[in-house]
């Protein structure tokens, strides 16, 4: 796993290491040749431009341009202002210093200079804007990175591509398209989710001390980027002493007259992910659809309240039965919100199996809470494992926060504390759905691969809630401590990995749902061969 610290809390990790006796001036000297050593890896390039700051990337920046220089390489320096104007204590040191070591430099080119500069460059290195940069990049930075942009030259970013957010993962205006980023320290949120995803191209850290790991650790993460060879501490060993039985039974809770393909779905995307049994609940008259879909599958139709098109009240009861002779259940997919189904909820988080709360079962649970479930730890106290899986609007109903709901990585992260904090058990994880997923237990979060964008398409959901089943199906009775954050976040993996399969056969505009659901089953072995390759089923 690889940790994810807030930009706050790198400010702090690098306090930390001055009082290690690594002075912030050394940071910047290894920061700046660390960016050097990766551009020295590239293949086929002489000449490289680098595009300076005022502040301390631009430090950087020039560090890695004296470094790179001194290798034989043909640099230029596009800086906004004299090396001796850099207000920045020691970026001014080091833009001194690469002055006096002859390294070529040009101050504010107008726009066509810079174009025929940038034309020139074998790779651009993109020391402009930093972590502590937020807002809209303003001139002369503006210009340089839609310039940098249009290029077509390869990049090469320091810490974090400029104009983009390192926290938020947000662009307010233009943000350099970089081919690789070299961060420093340690990942950070904006780097692994929304425009993070799209602009900063394969990702490198760079530790800088070899006190950094210990430090980091202690300075808590925010969350953990999962890599596949961690799964394999829920992964079930591969056996041929199975039957249908002990791959475990899932019981899928849903549906209604409205939505009667997202049920239909999750049962699916249950069996694709190996369970070995999967009864599908659903109101009366859903059943025969429900059915003519489902040759594999048993599909019990239950009372039917004609008004409302879902579950009627007394529908409770024979659910809770079917429960009794179940793995795990997933409730939620196509239910709708109303007394019935509220009451049917409720009734669910009183059984003792593995629950997954997914899209309406999640809009009931903010009704029952009032819209404050982090006010009510005692409804999703429980011995069995409780998995709610919010896209942010979901979760901001769930948190009173319905109105402004969470829209970035770190806001999901604290609103998921808010409800496993709260509970302060094991058994819960919120898994925040978003462009970049997280997995929130009571003492970590992990952030899985995400999937592809081809994922964003109606019912992809209902599929993520059928793995979430069939996972927790097959783990039952065999999880240990706080594992179940990452079983979740290998559900999510499965489910991006399917995703990326049905891209490569439908493109990734022409991805439905069912397509991800007949992907999963290949998903599912192929996180497992990837994470065979890292060590095996008894280290």
């Amino acid at each position: 796993m690889q940790p994810v610290l807030n930009v706050e809390d790198v400010r702090s990790l690098e306090q930390a290491l001055t009082r290690e006796g690594v002075s912030l001036a050394e940071l910047m000297r290894r920061a700046g040749a660390a960016a050097a050593q990766e551009i020295a890896r590239l293949e086929d390039v002489k000449r490289v431009v680098v595009l300076a700051g005022f502040g301390n990337n631009g430090g950087d920046g020039w560090v890695a341009a004296e470094r790179l220089q001194s290798r034989g390489y043909d640099v230029q320096v596009v800086t906004p202002i004299e090396p001796e104007q850099v207000r920045s204590d020691l970026a001014h040191v080091v833009a001194v210093a690469a002055q006096r070591a002859n390294v070529a430099y040009v101050v504010s080119p107008p726009r066509e200079q810079l174009d025929e500069i940038l034309s020139t460059a074998d790779v651009v290195l993109d020391a402009m804007l930093g972590t502590g940069f937020h807002g809209e990049p303003r001139a002369p930075f503006d210009i340089w990175i839609d310039c940098l942009n249009a290029s077509g030259a390869r990049v090469v970013s320091v810490d974090v591509p400029s104009g983009l957010s390192a926290q938020t993962g947000r662009a307010n205006g233009v943000a350099v398209v970089a081919d690789e980023t070299i961060t420093m320290l340690c990942l950070k949120p904006g780097l692994l989710t929304d425009e993070g995803r799209d602009v900063t191209g394969a990702i490198t850290v760079a530790p800088l001390a070899e006190q950094t790991e210990r430090l980091v650790v202690e300075a808590d993460p925010v969350a953990w980027r999962t890599e596949v060879g961690d799964y394999l501490d829920v992964m079930v060993p591969p056996s041929s002493a199975v039957d249908k039985f002990t791959r475990g039974s899932v019981l899928i809770v849903g549906g209604s007259t409205r939505f009667a393909g997202a049920p239909i779905l999750a049962a699916r995307a249950a069996a694709r992910s190996g369970a070995g049994y999967v009864t599908l609940a659903v109101p009366e008259p859903v059943a025969t659809i429900a059915q003519s879909q489902l040759a594999e599958i048993p599909v019990v139709g239950l009372p039917f309240d004609p008004q409302r098109g879902s579950f009627a009240a007394d529908a409770r009861e024979q659910i809770e039965e079917l429960v009794g002779k179940s793995s795990a259940v997933v409730a939620g997919p196509g239910m709708t919100v109303n007394a019935s189904t509220m009451a049917v909820v409720a009734g669910l988080l009183q059984c003792d199996v593995p629950l997954v709360l997914d899209a309406d079962a999640l809009n009931c649970l903010a009704k029952l809470t009032t819209g404050r479930l982090d006010s009510f730890p005692e409804l999703i106290r429980r011995k069995s494992p409780l998995v709610l899986t919010p896209h942010h609007r979901e979760l901001g109903r769930l948190v009173g926060l319905a109105d402004e709901p969470p829209e970035t990585l770190s806001a999901a992260l604290e609103a998921s504390r808010r409800i496993v904090w709260a509970e302060g058990g094991s058994e819960v994880c919120v898994v925040a759905k978003g462009s970049a997923t997280a997995c929130v237990g009571v003492d970590i979060a992990l952030l899985p691969k995400p999937g592809p964008a081809a994922l964003a398409t109606a019912g992809s959901g209902d599929v993520l809630a059928g793995i979430m089943g069939g996972v927790l199906a097959r783990s039952a009775g065999k999880l240990e401590g706080d594992s179940l954050p990452l079983l979740c976040a290998m559900a999510c993996e499965i489910h991006g990995y399917a995703g990326a399969i049905a891209a490569e056969r439908y493109g990734s505009f022409g991805v439905m749902a069912m397509d991800v659901v007949d992907a999963v089953g290949l998903a599912c072995d192929a996180i497992v061969e990837r994470a065979s390759f890292t060590g095996d089923y008894n280290a």
